[in-house]
């Protein structure tokens, strides 16, 4: 007898908790009549077909199928894999090579054909679904009722869905926010003050600046919640599935595409206040666009709390002028337990020393290149295999299909007879198109530009000399600045104990060093190849430090970065 597990799957959170168990009764009488072995029970629950990311009993299920632990996988049908057209074919392929055959009650055992037509009418049936939901949405707003989420100010009322009612003490905090915001205090100074008087906020535990200031073009952010002046804005944005991570993320819709309907019964803040905040928001956002063009200072933007993750700014300035910087989320939300604060002026320094000498060493550049061109070439190799193997497969059923149809044109078979065949051939055959159509081009490999290093070596040159006196170093730096952010994705500053001093992390774009874009979007894909060298040097500074760069200096074919580490003491 063949072994097989058994795989089941639900959607969602609304659905049945015994859909699992009635898709397990099924196919173990399924298993019975066909004479399969059931050694093993895989199930996700409430888990969405359309990836096969965040789903624990399919990933259990294939690294099984890679011990050989059985023979066949049974499913009620297809789509319990997965509703995606990409992801069924991956997996029939993989499941295919280990040996291992898929057999769905409904369908029977799956082969290319039936993987594609079932991959592609789940895809579409998911896909029609969603623009219904959208449909039923679009209409429950011209009813004159909420169809987002929670509305902090705001409660659901009971047994009449859709329908909002204020919640008079929310609405009291949100009076006071857009009061505060309109008579000039910022989000950050905000968001702490509520903290302190212990006000619970929207989602979480703390409130954060962000949850104040919303993000204006996807135009979510209390600030911007029309709902306060009585007016339901609905379709700002759109939701779409990442498929390298399986996460959702939003993405803003047109202004054109926003459907809205006025609602003066859910009214909490009144005209002028509403127009006075968002005139204030409208110059605040201005002035930040101009600061974005010209960073207040080298590393604006691109420093990040090695404890939290979160940016780090401006804390203030000592007697003699220089710019001491703290983690964000302590002043606004106190939620990151990094209370330090560092003078700016020497991470500057560490960074800027570090990477000059880094990078004076082109041959950490050329490893790096050189195993990433051996990447590529192995991913030439595949593509062109699988390439040449799908033009064979084409020109297969090509003739086949021409067989067919010859053989019915001579009256050799009747043409009812040949009618399901030539149908099936014909749909293999755009399947077979529709991949090879989908084939990326073969990667290239590339090449070291000697003269974009030295460009970048001068550049942090005379970026050192600029900022060897930081408290009087003009902040027209020309486009020097400019080309140091080119090359610099971010800085992380990990504290250590007291009079230990901190660790920088730089990750950069490597590729600016090399001409272009010539990586791919980063992607982990197993461990990163690790390159590196070990060297310390004395870094000129009134209290002295020692830095050590280096050595966690990672290049990897699959990413688009460097990084190397400081340690400064001090």
């Amino acid at each position: 007898m063949k072994r097989a597990p058994i795989y089941a799957r639900f959607s969602t959170e609304l659905q049945n908790e015994r859909s699992t168990a009635d898709q397990i009764a099924l196919c173990r009488a399924y298993a019975v009549r066909n004479g399969l072995n059931i050694v093993a029970v895989y199930e996700d629950k409430a888990r969405s077909g359309s990836s096969v990311l965040g789903r624990d009993g399919l990933m259990n299920l294939m690294e099984a199928a890679q011990r050989s632990m059985f023979d066949a996988i049974v499913v009620e049908a297809l789509d319990r894999l997965s509703r995606d057209m990409a992801d069924l074919a991956g997996l029939h392929k993989r499941l295919s090579f280990l040996g291992i055959e898929i057999q769905a009650v409904h369908d029977g055992i799956a082969d290319a054909v039936l993987i594609g037509i079932r991959g592609l009418v789940g895809q579409m049936q998911r896909e029609d679904g969603a623009k219904k939901v959208r449909r039923g949405m679009a209409g429950v707003v011209r009813d004159g009722r909420h169809a987002g989420g929670r509305a902090y100010g705001y409660r659901p009322v009971l047994g009449r869905p859709g329908e909002l009612e204020i919640v008079e003490q929310e609405a009291e905090v949100v009076r006071r926010i857009f009061a505060a915001y309109a008579a000039g205090r910022t989000p950050r100074d905000l968001a702490g003050d509520l903290n302190r008087d212990g006000i619970a906020p929207p989602r979480g535990i703390r409130w954060n600046g962000s949850t104040i200031n919303g993000n204006a073009q996807r135009g979510v952010g209390l600030l911007f919640n029309e709902l306060y002046v009585g007016r339901i804005v609905w379709n700002k944005v759109r939701m779409l599935k990442n498929p390298d991570t399986g996460k959702r993320v939003s993405r803003p819709n047109p202004q054109d595409q926003w459907q809205t309907n006025e609602v003066p019964h859910l009214r909490i803040i009144d005209d002028e206040v509403w127009r006075k905040a968002q005139a204030l928001k409208a110059a605040r956002m201005n002035a930040s666009s101009h600061i974005k063009r010209r960073p207040a200072h080298l590393l604006s933007g691109l420093l990040r709390c090695g404890v939290c993750g979160s940016g780090m700014s401006v804390h203030d300035r000592d007697k003699t002028g220089k710019t001491r910087i703290r983690c964000s989320a302590v002043r606004e939300s106190g939620s990151c337990s990094n209370r330090r604060i560092i003078y700016l002026p020497e991470i500057e320094r560490a960074v800027l020393d570090g990477m000059r000498e880094q990078l004076k060493a082109p041959d950490l550049i050329e490893a790096y290149i050189r195993k990433y061109n051996q990447e590529r070439r192995e991913l030439a190799a595949q593509a062109n295999s699988m390439r040449t193997g799908l033009e064979g497969k084409r020109d297969r059923t090509e003739g086949e299909l021409k067989r067919t149809i010859d053989l019915v044109i001579r009256n050799v078979i009747a043409e009812e007879d040949a009618k399901q065949r030539i149908s099936e051939l014909k749909t293999q055959l755009s399947l077979i198109e529709a991949q090879l159509c989908g084939l990326d081009e073969p990667p290239s490999t590339v090449a070291l530009h000697p003269a974009t290093v030295r460009r970048y070596i001068e550049t942090v040159d005379d970026l050192s000399k600029a900022l060897a006196d930081h408290a009087t170093a003009p902040d027209d730096r020309g486009p020097l600045t400019q080309n140091f952010r080119e090359l610099v994705h971010s800085v992380t500053v990990h504290p250590k104990p007291a009079r230990k001093g901190f660790e920088i992390e730089v990750k950069g774009k490597l590729a600016a060093l090399i001409g272009g874009a010539a990586f791919p979007t980063s992607r982990h894909i197993g461990k990163p190849a690790q390159l590196g060298r070990r060297y310390s040097a004395a870094v000129g500074h009134d209290s002295g430090f020692e830095m050590v760069a280096g050595e966690r200096y990672r290049l990897s074919p699959h990413s688009s970065n460097y990084r190397f580490l400081l340690r400064c003491c001090g």
